[in-house]
Protein backbone atom coordinates (compact mmCIF):
# COMPACT_ATOMS: atom_id res chain seq x y z
CA UNK A 1 0.00 0.00 0.00
CA UNK A 2 1.21 3.16 -0.59
CA UNK A 3 1.98 5.37 2.26
CA UNK A 4 1.42 9.14 1.78
CA UNK A 5 4.06 11.95 2.76
CA UNK A 6 1.45 13.19 6.35
CA UNK A 7 2.08 9.94 7.28
CA UNK A 8 5.89 9.88 6.89
CA UNK A 9 6.31 13.72 8.12
CA UNK A 10 3.92 12.57 11.38
CA UNK A 11 5.89 9.45 12.16
CA UNK A 12 9.35 11.47 12.02
CA UNK A 13 8.32 14.33 14.12
CA UNK A 14 6.97 11.37 16.45
CA UNK A 15 10.31 9.52 16.42
CA UNK A 16 8.40 6.27 15.54
CA UNK A 17 10.26 4.19 13.76
CA UNK A 18 8.76 3.05 10.59
CA UNK A 19 9.43 -0.68 8.61
CA UNK A 20 8.24 -1.17 5.38
CA UNK A 21 7.49 -4.74 3.69
CA UNK A 22 9.83 -5.81 1.47
CA UNK A 23 7.84 -5.55 -2.21
CA UNK A 24 6.15 -8.08 -3.40
CA UNK A 25 6.39 -10.05 0.18
CA UNK A 26 2.80 -9.25 2.49
CA UNK A 27 3.65 -12.60 3.81
CA UNK A 28 6.40 -10.64 5.77
CA UNK A 29 3.17 -9.23 7.55
CA UNK A 30 0.83 -11.50 7.30
CA UNK A 31 -1.57 -11.20 9.93
CA UNK A 32 -2.25 -7.61 9.15
CA UNK A 33 -2.80 -8.79 5.67
CA UNK A 34 -5.57 -11.13 6.53
CA UNK A 35 -7.14 -8.52 8.79
CA UNK A 36 -6.68 -5.88 6.41
CA UNK A 37 -8.34 -8.51 3.75
CA UNK A 38 -10.89 -9.30 5.86
CA UNK A 39 -12.16 -6.19 6.81
CA UNK A 40 -11.99 -5.06 3.67
CA UNK A 41 -13.88 -7.37 2.16
CA UNK A 42 -16.94 -7.81 5.29
CA UNK A 43 -17.17 -3.88 6.18
CA UNK A 44 -15.49 -1.52 3.82
CA UNK A 45 -17.46 -3.14 0.02
CA UNK A 46 -20.30 -3.63 2.05
CA UNK A 47 -21.28 -0.18 2.46
CA UNK A 48 -21.19 2.94 0.88
CA UNK A 49 -21.15 6.28 3.90
CA UNK A 50 -22.83 8.72 4.24
CA UNK A 51 -20.43 11.15 5.81
CA UNK A 52 -17.41 10.21 8.63
CA UNK A 53 -19.98 9.88 11.66
CA UNK A 54 -21.52 7.24 9.46
CA UNK A 55 -18.75 5.31 8.94
CA UNK A 56 -17.35 5.69 12.22
CA UNK A 57 -20.36 3.23 13.52
CA UNK A 58 -20.16 0.82 10.76
CA UNK A 59 -16.78 0.38 11.55
CA UNK A 60 -17.15 0.46 15.60
CA UNK A 61 -20.23 -2.53 14.88
CA UNK A 62 -17.96 -4.20 13.09
CA UNK A 63 -15.01 -4.13 15.25
CA UNK A 64 -16.98 -5.25 18.44
CA UNK A 65 -18.44 -8.10 16.32
CA UNK A 66 -15.26 -8.83 15.34
CA UNK A 67 -13.52 -8.95 18.72
CA UNK A 68 -16.36 -9.64 21.01
CA UNK A 69 -18.87 -11.70 19.11
CA UNK A 70 -17.52 -13.75 16.13
CA UNK A 71 -15.27 -16.84 17.49
CA UNK A 72 -12.02 -17.49 15.72
CA UNK A 73 -10.91 -20.24 14.45
CA UNK A 74 -7.40 -19.65 15.16
CA UNK A 75 -8.50 -19.39 18.29
CA UNK A 76 -9.87 -22.83 18.58
CA UNK A 77 -13.36 -21.33 18.21
CA UNK A 78 -13.26 -18.40 21.15
CA UNK A 79 -13.49 -14.94 20.61
CA UNK A 80 -11.01 -12.56 21.10
CA UNK A 81 -12.52 -11.21 24.13
CA UNK A 82 -12.96 -14.31 25.36
CA UNK A 83 -9.04 -15.85 24.52
CA UNK A 84 -7.63 -12.57 26.16
CA UNK A 85 -10.02 -13.37 29.42
CA UNK A 86 -8.91 -17.24 29.44
CA UNK A 87 -5.59 -16.23 29.25
CA UNK A 88 -5.18 -13.70 31.85
CA UNK A 89 -6.91 -16.55 34.01
CA UNK A 90 -4.54 -18.72 33.09
CA UNK A 91 -1.79 -16.26 33.98
CA UNK A 92 -2.85 -15.36 37.15
CA UNK A 93 -3.20 -18.72 38.21
CA UNK A 94 -0.55 -19.36 40.24
CA UNK A 95 -0.21 -23.28 39.44
CA UNK A 96 0.34 -22.61 35.56
CA UNK A 97 3.40 -20.71 36.51
CA UNK A 98 5.01 -23.52 38.17
CA UNK A 99 7.36 -25.44 36.27
CA UNK A 100 6.75 -29.10 35.90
Amino acid sequence: EMTSNAILAWQQKQSVLWHYIAPGKPQQNGFVESFNGRFRDECLNEHLFRNLAHARSVIEDWRVDYNAVRPHTSLNGMTPEAFAQHTNKAYNNPQTLTQN
